[in-house]
């Protein structure tokens, strides 16, 4: 009867250690593939990087609670960040103070990270130094399960930086919302 207790003991062990093991293979199996799913939207120049938190280059920084995003695809960037900071020459119009433009001109360069993940430069090539909110340079740096680091400096502001995640762009619809006007 002991010995068949201890065959027991040494079947559940044994078992225990396969089915941890297995878990810690799945684990990096899915690791794997976010990280081989993030280098694709990288290299194929489509996501969208979701800002949850500010880091103003003056004051404490803050979780947003608002839907704030850089929209980044091959033909155009799209931005809708907020913004904190001090600004060197005021604004013509009291609207619209955040970083909210579209580029469709600018460049884009991406190096590996140094433990590993990946840093996006991005540059638009249409500056406008009378612009107070012109953006001169954007520094994403991503890494392999998602989280990324923005910095975006401007010509005329603090810069300013954010921290989010990197998810896939989804395809933008079309507005099939026609105006109608009676003659």
């Amino acid at each position: 009867m002991k010995t068949l207790i201890k065959l027991f003991l040494v079947f559940l062990v044994v078992s225990c250690g396969l089915n941890m093991a297995n878990a810690q293979n799945l684990k990096k199996d899915r690791q794997a593939a976010k990280e081989a799913s993030i280098k694709k939207m990288v290299d194929e120049i489509h996501y969208v990087f979701e800002a949850n938190y500010v880091n103003p280059s003056r004051g404490d920084g803050r979780s947003l609670t608002s839907d704030y995003d850089l929209r980044v695809s091959k033909e155009k960037i799209v931005a809708y960040l907020p913004y904190f900071g001090r600004a060197y020459v005021s604004p013509s119009d009291l609207k619209g103070g955040g970083i909210d433009f579209t580029i469709t001109n600018f460049e884009y360069s991406v190096t590996e990270g140094k433990k590993g993940g990946w840093d996006v430069v991005i540059k638009p090539k249409d500056k406008n130094i009378s612009d107070f909110k012109n953006v001169q340079m954007m520094r994403l740096s991503i890494s392999t399960d998602g989280y990324a680091f923005l910095q975006v400096i401007s010509s005329n502001r603090d810069p300013i930086s954010f921290n989010g995640t990197i998810e896939e762009l989804k395809a933008e619809s079309k507005d099939t919302k026609e105006i109608k006007t009676e003659k």
